[in-house]
């Protein structure tokens, strides 16, 4: 069960109204998706926003964490993505003219047939739905965001992977053209991190492609990102252009450079301490305080039978 905590300050708090108001718009891809709806049919979504969501059976936390959201300027302002550059202001001042349309994703593997999809036919099929999360980084810094897309199961159920499929892994987009952190060697680009297929296949595991009902910018992944909730931060992929599924493990980038310190599994445990730093307590941004760290982020209830019988401390 979610952590109920005081609300931050109303100061430090996008307004709830102006947050609502902007889920009409939401998860559009940069350039390349399109919202074509009527005004009547915006305003009667916008007000079935506003009302009291039911509780039963829900897989997400978000109306839970809605007092807890960090600010836009923070959520788009302080990032980690190398590609744009490894300080934390680097993405948001690299990524302010990259450009996301036209843009493909390749499916291949263990699939029944290898194809590409533009990003409009890849998510022309799908509802688009509203999840507020909390993401940890694993540099005990962590946020609440609310972010736009599509479950990740119907992504990979419209890959169609073969039975001997185990794994999914996600590539990101390599262009040191458009993303000058790649001209320095700091990991061996591209990007890749991957998933069990059960894992994948979870409710809570998420594609975005939007934050805070605006289309996602560069510097969260734009245009197609995973967000896995109850993982470290850099279990995600951003700017995704492949998806391929396999039978084994595969590497994936930080688990391959710096094995003793990102494990392949990345669940969040405040029982096991980077070698650098611990990793029982955390900070939230805008905060000074420092809080627990909550296993598997806050979300064990709905996970950890996905890890029944496994060493937390070994799988890490």
């Amino acid at each position: 069960m979610p952590m109920r905590i005081p609300p931050l300050p109303s100061s430090d708090i996008t307004p709830e109204a102006l947050y609502v108001d902007r889920r009409a718009f939401l998860g559009h891809a940069a350039g390349a998706l399109a919202l074509a709806a009527a005004t009547p049919r915006l305003a009667a979504a916008a007000a079935a926003a506003r009302q009291p969501q039911p509780t039963v059976g829900r897989v997400t936390t978000g109306e839970d964490l809605r007092p807890e959201l960090t600010p836009y300027a923070d959520v788009t302002g302080y990032n980690n993505f190398y590609e744009f550059g490894t300080d934390k202001e680097d993405p948001a001042a690299n990524a302010k003219d990259f450009r996301v349309a036209p843009w493909s994703v390749k499916v291949d593997g263990l699939v029944k047939k290898p194809f590409d999809l533009q990003l409009e036919d890849l998510l022309k099929p799908f509802k688009l739905e509203d999840r507020i999360y909390r993401h940890r980084c694993v540099e005990a810094w962590s946020m609440v965001i609310p972010w736009q897309g599509i479950p990740m199961a119907d992504l990979v159920r419209r890959c169609d992977p073969l039975p001997s499929a185990k794994f999914v892994s996600f590539t990101t987009l390599y262009d040191p053209s458009r993303m000058p952190g790649q001209r320095r060697p700091i990991l061996p680009w591209p990007y890749v991190e991957g998933l069990r297929l059960d894992e994948a296949m979870h409710p809570l595991a998420f594609v975005a492609t939007g934050v805070y009902g605006k289309a996602l910018p560069g510097q969260n992944g734009a245009p197609l990102r995973t967000v896995i909730p109850w993982k470290y931060g850099f279990k995600a992929t951003k700017s995704i252009v492949k998806v391929t599924f396999h039978e084994r493990m595969p590497k994936t980038t930080w688990n391959d450079v710096q094995p003793s310190e990102y494990g392949f599994y990345g669940n969040v445990n405040p029982e096991v301490d980077h070698p650098r730093w611990s990793q029982a307590k955390e900070r939230r941004i805008g905060e000074f305080r420092r809080r627990a760290t909550l296993p598997f982020n806050g979300y064990a209830a709905q996970v950890q039978s996905l890890y029944a019988g496994m060493d937390l401390r070994t799988n890490y």
